[in-house]
């Protein structure tokens, strides 16, 4: 016989030793154990599943694996909704560790409808920890441009497992810089990009021009951007992209009041 306990047990330790393998062989046979637990079972029984998953979730981030993050979550939903409605008061330990990260995916994949949904789910407290208000505080600077702040919080995330949704965001944020940088200058010194994209070297800033900006030119200490082709339109202007991507967290909040 099953025993779930057990198993979350052993999990949790999987997650805790980044034993992924181990970790997503304890998890197949929590989830079919959990074949079995239907909303209406015990909270008890309820939140053993929801723990479960919760700990894939984890486990999932740890491993760099965006689909099996958001399986996950998409598995956890009902058992949430279930111990919401239970008349007995049963909280998961990381949920709100959860709820973070799950925002967190919604925006680097620019979900910003869902991501906005998600929020109206929330409870005040749950809105207010640390796991929580990172992605809203970080959705708030990128509505309003301020790259800077979102580049900067990378040092500052509330769990190491935030790091893989931060690196993702912040190679969004530092494309859009990148943008923004080739349609202002015609020549930037190479220390000045660095420190404007908020790479660690010039050295970075050289592999990143070769994995993603093959356009740039480099000579010597400078940093040469292509003009646009003669006679192109305005509409044409990489700026006009840039210009919509900025604008596109205030269209989406709109949507949403």
């Amino acid at each position: 016989m099953t025993d779930p306990k057990a198993l979350i047990n052993n999990l949790s330790a999987a997650l805790q030793a980044s034993d992924i393998a181990s970790g997503k062989s304890t998890l197949n046979h929590l989830k079919i154990w959990m074949l079995e637990i239907s909303p209406e079972d015990s909270p008890e029984s309820i939140s053993l599943a929801a723990t479960a998953l919760e700990l894939g979730a984890l486990l999932s981030a740890a491993d760099d694996d965006l689909d099996a993050f958001a399986r996950n979550i998409s598995q956890l939903k009902p058992y949430y909704d279930a111990l919401s409605a239970s008349t007995t008061a049963v909280k998961t330990e990381r949920k709100c560790h959860v709820l973070g990260l799950n925002l967190m995916h919604l925006l680097v994949d620019n979900r910003l409808s869902e991501f906005h949904a998600e929020l109206e789910l929330l409870s005040e407290e749950e809105a207010g920890t640390p796991f929580v208000s990172f992605p809203i505080t970080l959705e708030r600077q990128l509505m309003v441009g301020s790259y800077d702040e979102v580049l900067n919080a990378g040092t500052n995330v509330p769990d190491p497992s935030y790091n893989f949704f931060m690196e993702n965001l912040i190679e969004t944020v530092r494309d859009a810089i990148a943008d923004c940088v080739e349609v202002t200058y015609k020549s930037l010194k190479l220390t000045d990009a660095v420190t404007m994209m908020k790479l660690d070297s010039v050295e970075e800033l050289h592999e990143y021009v070769q994995d993603k900006r093959d356009d740039w030119i480099v000579e010597g200490d400078m940093l040469t951007f292509q003009p646009p082709p003669v006679g192109s339109k305005a509409a044409d202007i990489p700026s006009m992209k840039l210009i919509s991507q900025s604008l596109s967290y205030a269209t989406e909040l709109e949507r949403i009041v």
